[in-house]
């Protein structure tokens, strides 16, 4: 196909076209199992995907019926938690290597951030349960303890994305703001970031999308329940992602039931994930600075 096509368009524009069609081809593999992935959650998630499931919890239920609204709370008040920990120290820590950071101790900071990049999340669940338990005692279950491990896992991918946004601000807009006599401190808050306030709320989303789904960690210091509990600082908490799992391990004498309220726990997973990056493209917009739009 190649050689025929080079006499009749020469042979630039026939590899240019043959490549062009491998991108393509790569492309549309890769959307296969993406696409194969949300058709089965949304197919199968959708029979308990109900009032019921979001208005009740498990509490005394052992067939068919019940929710997971104690998942779902516990979910967004301990990835909220981990969210207020990590975004001021990633989002400071990534300002410091951008604008000040030289020598050895900078460079000591990207190696640690580079080594927490490739912490296993079940590391980050132990090492927050052994940290709580010095406090706390042996057997400590609470769902602040599960917002330390998530933050170990989200501090270096914000830092890390927050990082390279900001290394894309032109060094011309920091040298006019400084020639103006605006302090450097100044500077970074009033032209750095909102400039790049866009990919900075991108990278952070991101880094919130990365462990919302996190389940090892805690299984480890969150626990589980069947019940409702809206206090972080006190007993078990349930998670959607140990929902889930929790549903499809130890199935009841109407196993189907659990299995279908695993699926719409994972559906509503994604609709979560799927909002929050929504809002993160919603609110890059309206910070933009004026000349990006």
């Amino acid at each position: 196909m190649v050689p025929a096509s080079w006499f009749v368009e020469g042979r630039r524009k026939a590899i240019n076209r043959t490549m062009t069609g491998l991108v393509y081809s790569a492309f549309g593999l890769a959307l296969i199992p993406l696409v194969s992935l949300v058709w089965t959650v949304f197919t199968l998630g959708l029979a308990r995907f109900d009032g019921q499931f979001f208005g009740s919890s498990m509490r005394n239920v052992v067939g068919d019926g019940g929710g997971a609204l104690h998942a779902v709370i516990g979910t967004l008040e301990i990835t909220l938690i981990a969210a207020l920990i990590s975004i001021p120290i990633g989002l400071l820590t990534s300002v410091y290597l951008v604008e000040y950071g030289r020598g050895r101790f900078s460079n000591w900071v990207t190696t640690m951030v580079d080594v927490m990049t490739g912490i296993p999340s079940i590391v980050a669940g132990l090492f927050a349960f052994a940290m709580f338990s010095l406090f706390f005692g042996p057997g400590v279950r609470m769902g602040f303890a599960g917002a330390v491990a998530l933050s170990v896992l989200m501090i270096p991918v914000v830092v890390r994305s927050c990082e390279e946004m900001l290394r894309l601000v032109p060094n011309e807009l920091r040298e006019a703001s400084l020639a103006l006599g605006v302090p450097k401190w100044l500077t970074i808050l009033r032209v750095v970031i909102p400039t790049a306030i866009g990919g900075l709320v991108t990278g952070i989303m991101i880094a919130i999308a990365r462990v919302i789904g996190e389940t090892a960690p805690l299984l480890i210091v969150a626990g589980f329940t069947q019940s409702m509990n809206y206090n972080p600082f006190s007993e078990r908490m349930m998670t959607l992602p140990v929902f889930v799992y929790n549903s499809y391990s130890s199935q009841g004498t109407d196993a189907q039931a659990y299995i279908d309220r695993a699926w719409a726990g994972a559906l509503t997973l994604i609709v979560i994930v799927m909002v929050l990056n929504l809002g993160a493209r919603i609110v890059s917009r309206v910070f933009r600075p004026a000349g990006n739009h």
